[in-house]
């Protein structure tokens, strides 16, 4: 799902398969935005279309405008749309719209964009007076333990060669920071607030290879990728259990 420059093309097959707890995500981001069923509505990051379904079960009226700097995901998320809906290729951070819509929603995404200031600048511009933004993404504290075995193997060998200039795609703010980049950007009766969520995946490889562990396994040839996985999981306890933060976010 989409961010800055360095957006990845991601699997969509093998992420719409596995992603069931972005389902759990976003169910609670549509429980606290209020819609009547006739605004149009971005999808901020919309993924393999999992999630865009659920916002346009919410919109019989209205209109989904899906977005993804991911070709392949948007590819797979017209699998979904209506003749209404629209799905485009973008970064968030480059969006540009041709009409202003009522609602930016958005789950999983924002923590795979490194300029937050600028991504809220980019969704203030594409709301109207009055809209409003809900979403959710990784916050401060998302995966901790995960993320130290995978930095940890990343200086081993034969994994290490593959990692010399890796840095670490994902940016997992906080909610004050969070809040005073909302308020510069423009936006009003902002709040952000950190939520603990366990998730137990039921297919813990394919999960962190498809989701958590995909910036690493890109850069590994497969074989190295699959053994980097193992790895990870077995340095894990079992069953997998991945210790998430969810930063919400609510602003107009």
């Amino acid at each position: 799902m989409s961010g800055g420059a360095a957006t990845r093309d991601w699997d969509a097959s093998s992420y719409h398969r596995v992603s069931v707890p972005h389902e759990a995500w976003a169910r609670a981001i549509l429980d606290r935005l209020p819609l009547t069923g006739d605004e149009t509505v971005l999808d901020a990051g919309c993924g393999s279309g999992r999630v865009t379904a659920m916002l346009i079960e919410r919109l019989p009226e209205g209109r989904a405008v899906a977005v993804d700097g991911s070709a392949s995901m948007v590819a797979k998320v017209a699998d979904v749309l209506r003749p209404q809906d629209e799905a485009l290729v973008s970064d968030l951070t480059a969006l540009e719209l041709g009409e202003a819509v009522d609602a930016v929603f958005s789950s999983a995404v924002f923590h795979w964009i490194a300029d937050h200031q600028l991504l809220f600048r980019k969704l203030r511009a594409v709301l109207r007076p009055g809209g409003r933004l809900a979403a959710q993404c990784g916050g401060a504290g998302n995966i901790d333990r995960l993320r130290r075995i995978g930095a940890e193997l990343q200086t081993d060998d034969p994994f290490a060669p593959y990692f010399e200039d890796f840095e670490e795609p994902w940016h997992y703010a906080g909610p004050e920071e969070t809040e005073r980049r909302l308020r510069a950007a423009g936006f009003e009766r902002v709040r952000a607030w950190l939520q603990p969520w366990t998730v137990e995946p039921p297919e813990p490889a394919e999960f962190l290879r498809a989701v958590c562990l995909g910036p690493q396994v890109d850069r590994l040839p497969q074989e190295l990728g699959d053994r980097f996985v193992e790895a990870v999981l077995a340095a894990e306890p079992e069953p997998l259990r991945l210790d998430y933060v969810r930063l919400n976010i609510e602003a107009s």
